[in-house]
């Protein structure tokens, strides 16, 4: 398989996750709302905050469904390019680096940061992340240092594709 149809099954892998996130959210948003309005949630009293806790996170829910919705829009119609194997970290490049203890791939996407695709092998970073940040524009063969989770790591980049 060529590697801009490998590339294109992990884009197609996190099309399926968010969107699978994204039903499961829609459902947690109605329910949400039916909790907010229910007869049940009317406040029995002045310190009763039921129904308006439950709209705080209506509301809460309502907008990450539609900054899901726009993701998955987006990585729908998203096809990440060939990139030289000399050439710099951009959207869309498959990296893999090596750190002290493994060697690890990341896929830079713009949405989806964190998903494991590839059963696994593979996490999703996006150029927002400070580990996105820290790749873009490197190429094989460059080292940087990152800190993730509160510890600086050291990253030597074996190749992009």
């Amino acid at each position: 398989m060529r590697l801009t149809q490998s590339k294109r099954a992990l884009r197609d892998e996190l099309v399926a996750r968010l969107a699978s996130d994204l039903e499961a959210l829609e459902r947690a948003h109605r329910a949400a709302l039916e909790a907010a309005t229910h007869e049940e949630a009317k406040p029995e009293n002045d310190k009763d905050t039921r129904a308006l806790e439950a709209s705080y996170l209506a509301r809460g829910q309502a907008m990450r469904v539609e900054e899901l919705r726009g993701a998955v829009a987006e990585l729908s119609g998203w096809w990440p390019r060939d990139l030289d194997g000399d050439g710099p970290v951009a959207l869309g490049a498959l990296v893999e680096v090596e750190d002290d203890e493994a060697t690890l791939r990341y896929f830079i996407a713009p949405h989806g940061g964190g998903a494991l695709l590839a059963q696994g092998s593979v996490k999703v970073v996006t150029a927002r992340s400070p580990l996105g940040r820290a790749l873009l524009g490197k190429r094989a063969g460059d080292d940087c240092d990152v800190v993730v989770d509160g510890r600086r790591r050291a990253l030597s980049i074996t190749r992009v594709d």
